[in-house]
C-alpha cells in the first residue's frame, strides 16, 4: 500500500510537472514568438486563450469521468495528447495554426488537474491531505523554475521551436509513467459491481450529483473566486517576461529568470502554507494567497527597477504556488468523495474562463496603451475581488477549518 501511494504521488507530480511546464512556458517563449511570427500582443493572447478554451471545456467532463471510469486510461491518453499538441507547436507558422495546436495541448491538460488531485485524495488521509496535495502540486512550481532556466539555454543553440519539441517528448514520457504507476482506488474503497444496477445508478447519479453541487451557495462563491484569481495570476505569467525585455530592457535570460523566481517562491509557499492550511483552514490560506498575488501585482505595476521587480515576483509567487492545492483540498473537505472530482472539474470551468480572458484583455490593453501598467492593475483588482468573494465562506463556521464536515 505504501509503495502504491508513493508511486501515485510520483506519477501525479510528474503529470503536473509536464502539464504546467507546457502551460507556463508559453509566456517565457512569447517574446521570441512575437518577433519570429510577427504577431501582436493581442494575437499572442489569442493563441494562449485557445489552450484554455479546450482546457475549460474538457475539465468538467474529465472531472466527472474520473469519478466513474478508469483514471489510469484517462491520465495516459490525455497526457499523451498534451505532448502531441506541444510538439506540433514547433511547426506553427500562423496564429491559426498555433491556436489549433495549442488547443490540442489544452485538451490534454484538462486531465492533468482534477483527475490527478482526485486520485491522490483517494489514497491519502484527510489529516495529511493539504501537505500531500502540496507535494504533488510542487510539480507545477518546480516545472516553472526548471523550464524558465532551461529555455534560454535551449534557445541559444537552437530556437523556440526546439523547446516545444522537448516539452512534447517529456509529456509522452509522463504518459507512459501514468500507465504503469496509476491505480484507480485503494482496495478498501473499491466498490463491488452489482449486475443489472450499475449503469442505471451511474446515469441517474450524474443528474443528482450536479443538483447537489449547484444547490450549495459556497460552491458558487468559491467558483467565482477561482475565476478571479485565475484571471489575476495568468497576466504576469503571460507578459512578465515581455515586460522585462521591452520596458526594463533586461536580457532575455534575466527576464526568463523572473518566471523561475515565481516557481521557486511558489514551491516554498506551497509547502509552508500547505502545512499551515491543515491547521488553520483552507479559506484563510486562500484569502492570504489572494492578498499575496495582489501585492505582487502592485509591485509589478509600480516598480521600474529589476531588483524590486524580483521582490514583487517573490511575493506573487508565494501566493500563486499555494492557491491551487487549497482549492482542490477544499473541494474534498466540503463534498463527498464521489462528488469531489466533479466539483473540481466544474470549478475548472471558472478557472479556465478567467485564464482564457486574461491574456486577450491584458494583451489588448498593452497594444492600446503601449504600457503594461493597466494589465498589472487588472492583476491587483481581480485578486482583491477573489479575496472578497471568500469572506462569506469564512464566516459560515466558527471552527478553524470550515470545510472539515466529513
Amino acid at each position: 500500500m505504501h509503495f502504491r501511494v508513493a508511486a501515485i504521488i510520483i506519477a501525479g507530480f510528474s503529470t503536473i510537472f509536464v502539464a504546467f511546464g507546457i502551460r507556463y512556458s508559453y509566456g517565457v517563449l512569447l517574446p521570441e514568438m512575437l518577433s519570429s511570427m510577427a504577431i501582436s500582443n493581442t494575437e499572442g493572447g489569442i493563441i494562449y486563450s485557445s489552450y484554455f478554451l479546450t482546457y475549460t471545456l474538457g475539465s468538467p467532463v474529465l472531472g466527472l469521468m474520473v469519478d466513474r471510469t478508469n483514471a489510469r486510461i484517462i491520465l495516459t491518453v490525455f497526457v499523451a495528447l498534451l505532448g502531441i499538441g506541444a510538439g506540433l507547436m514547433a511547426t506553427a507558422s500562423t496564429v491559426f495554426h498555433a491556436s489549433l495546436f495549442f488547443a490540442i495541448a489544452g485538451l490534454g491538460h484538462s486531465a492533468c488537474w482534477a483527475p490527478v488531485v482526485t486520485i491522490v485524495m483517494r489514497w491519502v488521509s484527510q489529516q495529511r491531505r493539504g501537505i500531500l496535495l502540496s507535494v504533488v502540486d510542487l510539480g507545477s512550481a518546480s516545472s516553472i523554475a526548471f523550464w524558465s532556466i532551461m529555455i534560454p539555454i535551449i534557445i541559444i543553440p537552437f530556437d523556440w521551436r526546439m523547446v516545444w519539441i522537448f516539452l512534447g517528448l517529456v509529456a509522452l514520457m509522463s504518459a507512459g509513467m501514468n500507465f504503469f504507476f496509476i491505480k484507480d482506488r485503494p482496495p478498501a474503497t473499491t466498490k463491488p459491481t452489482q449486475p443489472g444496477t450499475t449503469v442505471e445508478k451511474r446515469s441517474t447519479s450524474i443528474r443528482d450529483t450536479y443538483r447537489t453541487i449547484f444547490s450549495d451557495r459556497k460552491f458558487h462563491l468559491i467558483a467565482l473566486s477561482y475565476l478571479m484569481i485565475s484571471f489575476s495570476i495568468l497576466i504576469p505569467f503571460t507578459f512578465l517576461t515581455a515586460y522585462g525585455i521591452q520596458k526594463l530592457h533586461i536580457p532575455y535570460s534575466s527576464a526568463a529568470i523572473l518566471i523561475a523566481v515565481i516557481g521557486i517562491s511558489g514551491a516554498v509557499g506551497k509547502l509552508i502554507l500547505g502545512y499551515v492550511s491543515d491547521k488553520v483552514g483552507r479559506v484563510r490560506i486562500m484569502m492570504l494567497c489572494s492578498v499575496l498575488v495582489g501585492a505582487g501585482g502592485l509591485g509589478m505595476a509600480l516598480v521600474q527597477n529589476f531588483s524590486l521587480l524580483v521582490i514583487s515576483t517573490i511575493v506573487f509567487g508565494a501566493g500563486y504556488g499555494t492557491i491551487w492545492p487549497q482549492y482542490a483540498a477544499s473541494a474534498r473537505d466540503l463534498f463527498s468523495e464521489e462528488h469531489s472530482g466533479s466539483v473540481i472539474g466544474l470549478w475548472t470551468l471558472y478557472h479556465g474562463l478567467g485564464s482564457m480572458l486574461a491574456p486577450v484583455i491584458a494583451g489588448w490593453s498593452i497594444d492600446a496603451t503601449g504600457s503594461y501598467f493597466w494589465a498589472f492593475i487588472m492583476t491587483i483588482a481581480s485578486a482583491v475581488f477573489s479575496m472578497l468573494l471568500l469572506l462569506p465562506a469564512l464566516g459560515s463556521n466558527n471552527s478553524k477549518n470550515i470545510f472539515l464536515k466529513g
